[in-house]
């Protein structure tokens, strides 16, 4: 297998190839670009005019979603995945992956869409890296753009797998793109309504690439579930440039939109959730779900309201959690 099918392990090590382009078993041109990144070209002739960007490892304690990645770029190497799309892969955030947090700064998730402009800080300048990395790969035109952000939210989910679309202005997602998300076992869809800094928002906007960020399940106990394999057969399917075969009636996946947003202002912001209350639980009209400094409070307001991504530990103006409702 060549070296650069180790990337995992070169960017934890924090080692620089000395060969920077080899090939795959298959004839796929491998080449180390940065820390952590790596783009795949096909061999000659096979070509299908797809870009796809896999990303992971924005935060650095996400740890499914990275082995998922390498495992793909070993599959690659090894001669078991026959690349016909141009590939960036991307370990995003070595500092926080080798040290197993979510994140050594700020949170990388959050600077971009130049949203690291003018920052110092090495999440700021990593922000900007991928983005010029990202800008040079979709340079090509007349070509599909994707981009898969893969993350896990870290706690147990009542969807195990769902997805987040970015907004972007007059964006409307296909059917192909959903039913390729039914068949990487997606259960849900969250459709973002304003800009945001993250990865997949920015290539989305940016390069107007088909960008999602994918939370992917959790393996609690070392188990492996299956929802993981179906993930990793159509990631796959997608470096293969094979589309999803249609099979009887799609429509699966359920579709959610944002409410409210809690969000921390002060060191005063209490959280008065169960610290294991699962992503997605239902959250009765009524209930108490936030507190913050001069009387401010989160009321669940909605009906059929649900609770996405409770976190306590964020830094002050960062989104403590989101209220989301059914799209219909």
């Amino acid at each position: 297998m060549p070296v650069l099918a180790q990337l995992l392990e070169l960017t934890l090590s924090g080692r620089e190839p000395d060969e920077k382009i080899q090939f795959s078993a298959s004839g796929a041109k491998l080449e180390w670009l940065a820390e952590g990144v790596m783009q795949v070209s096909p061999p000659q002739g096979q070509d299908k005019g797809l870009d796809l960007v896999l990303s992971a490892g924005v935060h650095g304690c996400e740890v499914v979603p990275i082995k998922l990645l390498d495992s793909l770029i070993k599959a690659i190497g090894r001669g078991e995945v026959h690349p016909r799309a141009r590939l960036l892969l991307m370990f995003c955030n070595p500092p926080a992956m080798r040290q197993g947090v979510r994140r050594v700064g700020q949170d990388l998730n959050r600077l971009f869409c130049g949203k690291h402009a003018g920052g110092e800080s090495d999440e700021a300048r990593r922000a900007s890296e991928l983005e010029a990395l990202v800008a040079a790969f979709f340079d090509e035109p007349d070509r599909r753009r994707w981009h898969y952000d893969l993350h896990s939210a870290m706690r147990a989910s009542k969807l195990p797998q769902f997805a987040i679309s970015p907004w972007v202005p007059g964006r409307e997602i296909t059917s192909e793109s959903l039913r390729r998300l039914e068949q990487a076992a997606v259960d849900g869809l969250l459709l973002q309504h304003k800009p945001s800094g993250t990865f997949s928002a920015h290539t989305a906007a940016r390069h107007q690439a088909e960008a999602f960020t994918l939370e992917v399940a959790e393996a609690p106990d070392d188990t492996w579930p299956a929802c993981l394999d179906e993930l990793l057969q159509a990631a796959r399917d997608w470096i293969e440039a094979v589309e999803p075969v249609r099979i009887g009636q799609s429509g699966s996946l359920m579709k959610f939109r944002l409410a409210r947003e809690i969000v921390k202002y002060s060191e005063h912001f209490s959280l008065l959730l169960p610290a294991d209350i699962e992503n997605f639980t239902p959250i009765p009209p009524g209930m108490l779900l936030a507190e913050d400094e001069n009387g401010l409070s989160w009321v669940v307001e909605e009906r059929d309201a649900r609770i996405l991504f409770p976190m306590m530990d964020v830094a002050i103006g960062e989104r403590a959690g989101l209220i989301v409702v059914p799209l219909d």
